[in-house]
């Protein structure tokens, strides 16, 4: 898949999603307490530069037994997968759990990712689970609940719609950046701003960082740092 994403899309790779997060806080003030996850979530591959991508949005179940007859269970299944190589590019999957125990099976492993990965996505977050950690397809990222053995009776319910994943509210096309720290929706209007807030942010915190590791450093040091920060522009 080739993809079709603004260049500054792919240049917020070059910061983690802390960073972003800050950014954004003073970009969208509004957005300081929601919009990225607030759950612990278990990253499949650390070492892993961050994921930018449109947002795949699905829901799934993996406990609780199919109704539907194996035709329909393949003829959605078919369907999601064309969802998920739908332009724009590069795409990420936010995929939740819809059972009551989320978590007991599944959704992502070998066969997952090699497919979803082979369709122009980058990475996953999701509510559900993972599986076949040395077998996942390599620079695949993930970040899920727990990780299990079993996929149950695993299959997507529906897709395209909004969802919630691991306390983040998210829609199908956000722009989501994600790391082994947790991921964020990206509002569309804020991603031209997002370079000139993070340089302004580390200039700020240079301030601070600085006169703290002063070998002399102080609380006078640090009054004075604090108020040189503040005048930062």
């Amino acid at each position: 898949m080739t993809s079709n994403s603004p260049p500054e899309l792919s240049l917020l790779a070059q910061w983690d999603t802390p960073t972003i997060c800050n950014a954004l806080e003073l970009i969208v003030p509004d957005r300081r307490g929601h919009g990225f996850t607030v759950e612990q979530a278990v990253c499949l591959d650390p070492a892993l530069k961050p994921i930018v991508g449109y947002a795949r949005t699905a829901r799934c179940a993996t406990r609780t037994p199919p109704q539907e007859s194996a035709q329909e269970l393949a003829d959605r299944r078919l369907a999601y997968y064309e969802y998920v190589a739908d332009a724009p590019h590069p795409t990420v999957a936010v995929v939740q759990d819809f059972e009551t125990d989320p978590g007991a099976g599944a959704f992502w492993g070998e066969v997952q990712t090699n497919i979803h990965k082979g369709l122009g996505c980058l990475g996953a977050v999701t509510s559900s689970a993972m599986r076949d950690l040395d077998d996942c397809a390599p620079g695949f990222q993930i970040l899920a609940r727990k990780v299990v053995p079993s996929h149950i009776y695993n299959r997507v319910i529906d897709f395209g719609i909004q969802v919630e994943v691991l306390g983040m509210v998210v829609n199908h096309n956000d722009i989501i950046h994600a790391d082994r720290h947790g991921a964020v929706v990206i509002p569309g209007d804020a991603v031209e701003q997002l370079a000139a807030a993070v340089d302004l942010m580390i200039r700020k915190e240079a301030v601070q960082l600085d006169a703290a590791r002063d070998p002399s450093f102080n609380i006078e040091m640090l009054r004075a740092a604090l108020a040189k920060s503040a005048q930062v522009k």
